[in-house]
Formats: structure tokens, C-alpha cells, sequence
């Protein structure tokens, strides 16, 4: 099991479908957010902060489709009233 340190210094195990629900909100297929999921899965290594894993999200969301990278800042930016 993965555990992601949080923002706020607490630790969770790795949810993948957290990566597959936000990027398909940002616009991206629910198969393509689906292998972006699995593709993360497999580079993250145990202890990983929340923000390594954004930074590699938005960066293949970006690769595959601008707008869904945009998509996911400005609902970041707008919602949780943080900057991506």
C-alpha cells in the first residue's frame, strides 16, 4: 500500500479513483482519466506528498489535452481557493 502525505503533514493510503473523478471534472474521458490514474500508480513511491502527485497530474493532462490541465487550475484555483 502507498501512503500520500497530506498538506497538513497527515498520512492516507493512495486512492486512485481521487485522480479519475477529478480528471474527468476537468474534462478528460473516464478511460483516459482512468489510465492516467494507473500510470500514476505505478511512478509514486511510498511517502509521496499530495503536490508531487498534482504536479505529475496535471503535467499528463496537460500532455494529452491543455484545456483539461486548465480545467483542473481553475477549479483549484476557484473551489478549494488554492492556486494549482
Amino acid at each position: 500500500m502507498i501512503m500520500v502525505r497530506k498538506r497538513d503533514g497527515r498520512t492516507e493510503a493512495f486512492i486512485p479513483e481521487k485522480i479519475i473523478v477529478s480528471a474527468v471534472k476537468s474534462g478528460a474521458p473516464p478511460e483516459v482519466a482512468r489510465a492516467l490514474a494507473n500510470r500514476i500508480e505505478k511512478e509514486i513511491r511510498d511517502g509521496v506528498t499530495t503536490r508531487e502527485i498534482q504536479l505529475k497530474v496535471l503535467s499528463m493532462l496537460k500532455a494529452d489535452n491543455p484545456a483539461w490541465e486548465q480545467n483542473w487550475r481553475l477549479f483549484d484555483t476557484a473551489v478549494k481557493k488554492r492556486s494549482a
